[in-house]
């Protein structure tokens, strides 16, 4: 993860983002194929010495079955390319019936017609035309707005699902941007406005870690053992959550609606919003 030898330990996480606010509902401490297949390093740090090495789509998949089975609300499911690149998660959550918006890597395979080709040479024969410049929530400096293309892949036989590929890319610089699998429901508003919404929901995490880190100390912890992390996770989540709880019973609701650029250049719709050029 760090890309060199470190001394850390490393987490996978569950956020639950509503309208209200975002919490962090579980935690999975991930261990690298070299612990597992040590027993005495594992009892050494409480872990039981059979414990199975688990790549971090499957500590997601175990989470995701304890949240679907306690039963709040998930209208949908979104995560980085990681966990879409797993093509066993994404079928978990079909067979759960679940909709999903899941960016996965440019070099992804789809089916087109009776050829597999990879998602950057669908993106490469897009037309210029329909792309459409939407908001995905808001940044530090406004709106985030990209240019977005939403295609369908397929379709179950049922017809009550379908499948499709969302496209993303810079609105300024010639970036090779992002590309995400959708799997929802036809009765779903499936509207190119609500799949930029849920892909820009993933970034709920991310402030979501740095809400954890300043107001409960998620990341102010010396633990050797296995034990001591989960301990130190559990409390720092649930002391989250009831700062999420508190928040969401005394502001009130507001929900930014998705943004469109008008004609025009990207400086001119910001002056219209009364943001600063960047």
């Amino acid at each position: 993860t760090a890309g060199r030898i470190e001394n850390c330990q490393v987490g996978v996480f569950v956020a639950y983002a509503g309208p209200r606010g975002t919490a962090l509902l579980d935690r999975e401490l991930y261990l690298p194929g070299g612990w597992t297949r040590k027993p005495a390093r594992l009892q050494a740090v409480g872990l039981a010495p059979d414990t199975p090495f688990a790549t971090k789509p499957q500590l997601a998949r175990r989470m995701l079955e304890r949240v679907l089975e306690a039963g709040p609300p998930v209208a949908w499911v979104t995560g980085d390319s990681v966990y879409g690149h797993a093509s066993a998660l994404r079928q978990w959550l079909e067979a759960q019936g679940q909709s999903y918006v899941l960016a996965v890597p440019a070099n992804e395979h789809v089916r087109v017609g009776f050829r597999q080709v990879q998602v950057r040479d669908v993106r490469a024969q897009l037309p210029e035309a329909d792309w459409e410049t939407l908001a995905c929530g808001l940044g530090a400096k406004g709106p985030r707005l990209y240019d977005w293309q939403c295609r369908v892949l397929a379709e179950p036989e049922d017809a009550e699902w379908g499948r499709y590929v969302l496209f993303r890319r810079s609105c300024t610089d010639s970036d090779d941007g992002q590309v995400y699998f959708v799997y929802a429901a036809q009765r779903q508003t499936c509207a190119l406005e609500t799949l930029v919404r849920v892909a820009g929901t993933r970034w709920c995490i991310e402030r979501t870690f740095e809400d954890a880190k300043q107001e409960v100390g998620l990341d102010e912890y010396e633990v050797r053992s296995a034990t001591g992390w989960y301990r130190h996770m559990t409390l720092a989540l649930w002391a989250l959550a009831l700062l999420a709880v508190l928040r969401a019973t005394t502001l009130p609701e507001a929900v930014p609606p998705v943004q469109k650029k008008p004609r025009g250049s990207l400086a001119a719709f910001r002056r219209s919003r009364g943001l600063a050029s960047a």
